[in-house]
């Protein structure tokens, strides 16, 4: 059988796997034109069809594993609120349409069809995409980390990668050896020696208010838990929490002079302020609640913005993420 064992800096959910917005989408990212430069039509499509099909799988391995991370299945909601808006969310159903996503997965509602579902002011169209689902990171990715332990899986916490080299992985604590190596380190790949400039860390942040009322909920709407996003430039991500809290987030201060990640997850007071504005712009209802919580985090992004997955089968390291 096989000997896994997963080294990690700090603790399992740390960084962007504890610190998202709570997206489980398996949404296409990008372009696909890039993926067909190095591939074809059919294998774009399949592709994504296993992208799609990886929300039922965690929803799946959740009920088998028992772990409790407030997942629920449901819709997502981007939100167009100026004509340049809705004509961008059109062009993104015709590509849909012509990548053989059909309605059964993604379409566009209008008018108080679309203000319905949520009461975004000056709503005029949004774009439904279904087959997603809502969760709570931290607890899937400790529920994960708990289940692939019971499953004899080593995961040594509290341990610094300072090195990846063939057969080899050196840490502040000792050395492990192995035949397969894979690097997946995302935002936080550039603290090791020799790949500092493979992917960008990019900063997100996300600010989360205090449990809304149910008179408050009956005025915004948003009963089906969707997650909420919106057709601008400067996109927002937002879910509506299990205790009926919102958790907005969105870019903030993106990137930090020389590939600087968080202290700790410590947001910047302009980050904040800059979410608060978008929360009362998507949601005005929400002016004068309190905001318990903030914090921000890294995500890897590669320099063609593409996920990637690979091996090196003379070296035996491999890498994934992005």
């Amino acid at each position: 059988g096989l000997s896994i064992a997963v080294v990690e800096k700090d603790f399992a959910g740390f960084g962007a796997s504890g610190r998202n917005g709570g997206w489980c989408s398996g949404d296409f990212s990008w372009s696909r034109a890039k993926y067909l430069a190095t591939g074809t039509r059919a294998g774009v499509i399949a592709f994504e069809r296993q992208l799609r099909e990886t929300v039922a799988e965690v929803i799946r391995v959740c009920a088998a594993e028992g772990i409790e991370a407030d997942i629920l299945e449901t819709d997502c909601l981007t939100y167009a609120c100026t004509p340049a808006q809705v004509q961008r969310l059109r062009d993104t159903l015709a590509e849909e349409r012509a990548w053989d996503i059909g309605p059964e997965r993604v379409e566009l509602i209008e008018g108080a069809e679309a203000a319905a579902r949520i009461r975004v002011p000056g709503a005029l169209a949004a774009l439904v995409t279904h087959g997603v689902a809502r969760v709570q990171p931290a607890k899937l990715v400790r529920g994960l980390a708990a289940a692939v332990e019971r499953k004899g899986v080593r995961i040594y916490e509290q341990t610094c990668v300072t090195r990846i080299a063939p057969g080899r992985v050196t840490t502040d604590r000792g050395t492990v050896t192995a035949h397969r190596i894979v690097r997946a380190t995302e935002g936080f790949t550039h603290g090791i020696a020799g790949n500092e400039r493979e992917w960008i860390p990019l900063n997100s942040a996300i600010v989360v208010t205090e449990p809304l009322p149910a008179a408050l909920w009956d005025e915004i709407g948003w009963q089906g838990a969707e997650l909420l996003a919106d057709a601008s430039h400067a996109y927002c991500y937002a879910q509506r929490t299990r205790e009926g809290r919102i958790a907005m987030g969105g870019r903030g201060v993106p990137y930090r002079f020389g590939s600087r990640t968080d202290l700790r997850g410590q947001t910047q007071p302009e980050t904040i302020e800059k979410l608060k504005t978008i929360l009362y712009r998507m949601l005005p209802q929400t002016r004068g609640l309190r905001l318990d919580h903030a914090w921000c985090g890294v995500l890897g992004v590669p320099r063609d913005w593409c996920a990637t997955a690979g091996l090196d089968r003379q070296t035996g390291i491999g890498w994934a993420g992005g």
